[in-house]
């Protein structure tokens, strides 16, 4: 059977062809997206969860703000460390063996975590923060990659919704870390649960994926080997996928790390009211990347990011230059919508944009965590010297930047080579 993503001939506007192909009702395929589904929404709910509890793990480790600057500096390290080293090893091993490794690292170090908060234990804390990091950096051009394989097979736009388990994660994971800080539930406990929820979710969804996706056909020559990189990064059209990848992750980063903080300090609203707004920011993001399929198929991949980058450009000039505090905060949902669907989008196009996939999202995959780890702390030092609101003009810039590239995204003018099955 042959199946590839196309342009409709009798219809101008949609990007993907929604064929009524037997494959998506298939059972294994339909157990192996509701496996992507949980290895999606393990790490959002695992990350939210620490993230809501940061506050008492500060308290218990008796640390002040800036050496639990120097605690979270291990999770960026981990990150860095596990997104370089993903591509090889989907490469070498298949999305299936890097995809569990970067899982079990995650419930590992979620454990980890809760015993150094229950032992007042600064290394121990950074230890595992270190390990969640390599976990979710090592796990993502994995599973990204094992999704762009089911678009592929099924000829359906498969990642944002996948994307949107793990914003579900986030959302949840924040609500029920809410919950145990007002119902003053132990950190360690906390986090004991997660990681045997974790567990049994590894357990359950590992037997749905396949082995040997994401394997290298090139010989692994030295002359291949050397010259594989290059000619990546040498794709212009990947290169503009890039940049819209840095854009709206860059948009996603800076709300994670800043937008409670933005609005407390940049708008008046208190510690609670600025975290809800925050929740506001992930349903929003959750919202967009469920309906994104809807949208993919109706309008294409260029029209949606380019509507997306709108979006997101739309609510962060609110946020930035509105001082009615109602408005900047309803702006937040733009701004949420309008960062939800660019990560997941240019990277179901960088698979799609040529040969050797694995090393295609893992080049985007990169740019987006550089966005991810670098932007955030970036605009913390613009912050001190200019404000948060002055400093988000920088976020404002890319989003808008991506507004003009947004055409890089559709790569129906490439064929995709026939998947034989």
């Amino acid at each position: 059977m042959h199946t590839r993503w196309a342009r409709d001939s009798s219809r101008a506007r949609p990007f993907f062809r929604p064929p009524r192909s037997p494959l998506l009702t298939d059972p294994a395929v339909r157990r192996r997206r509701q496996a992507l589904y949980l290895f999606f929404f393990l790490p959002g709910i695992a990350l939210s969860s620490w993230v809501t509890r940061t506050p008492d793990v500060r308290d218990q480790l008796g640390v002040s703000t800036a050496q639990m600057g120097l605690i979270l500096f291990g999770l960026s390290v981990g990150s860095m460390l596990g997104i370089l080293c993903s591509g090889r090893f989907v490469a070498r091993l298949g999305t299936r063996p890097v995809i569990v490794l970067g899982t079990v690292l995650i419930i590992a170090a979620t454990s980890v975590i809760a015993a150094g908060s229950a032992m007042s234990s600064a290394p121990l804390v950074t230890a595992g923060l270190f390990l969640f990091g390599a976990g979710m950096g090592s796990g993502e051009v994995a599973v990204n990659v094992d999704g762009a394989d089911v678009e592929r097979i099924t000829g359906t736009p498969v990642l944002p919704t996948l994307h949107g388990c793990f914003s579900l994660g986030t959302v949840i994971g924040a609500l029920a870390g809410m919950t145990a800080t007002a119902a003053r539930v132990p950190v360690s406990w906390h986090l004991a649960v997660v990681t045997l929820a974790a567990t049994g979710m590894l357990l359950h969804a590992v037997r749905a994926l396949p082995r040997g996706v994401g394997l290298s056909t090139e010989p692994r020559t030295a002359e291949a080997v050397k010259g594989a990189g290059p000619q990546v990064w040498k794709d212009r059209k990947l290169l503009l996928i890039g940049a819209i990848v840095l854009a709206m992750a860059l948009a996603e980063g800076a709300a994670n790390d800043w937008l409670p903080l933005l609005m407390v300090d940049g708008h008046g609203l208190d510690a609670t009211a600025g975290s809800l707004v925050y929740v506001g920011f992930a349903a929003a993001m959750t919202l967009g990347r469920f309906c994104g399929t809807y949208f993919l198929v109706r309008f294409g991949r260029a029209a949606v990011v380019r509507a997306s980058a709108v979006s997101g450009a739309v609510g962060l000039v609110l946020v930035i230059f509105s001082d009615n505090v109602v408005i900047a905060a309803a702006s937040v949902l733009f701004w949420g919508l309008g960062a939800s669907l660019g990560f997941p989008v240019a990277l179901s196009a960088a698979g799609d944009s040529g040969p050797d996939q694995t090393a295609r999202v893992s080049l985007v995959a990169i740019i987006g965590y550089v966005a991810f780890l670098v932007g955030p702390p970036a605009l913390g030092f613009l912050g001190d010297h200019y404000g948060l609101r002055a400093a988000m003009v920088a976020v404002l810039v890319f989003v808008a930047s991506a507004i003009l590239i947004a055409p890089a995204a559709d790569t129906s003018d490439r064929e995709t080579a026939p998947l034989d099955a």
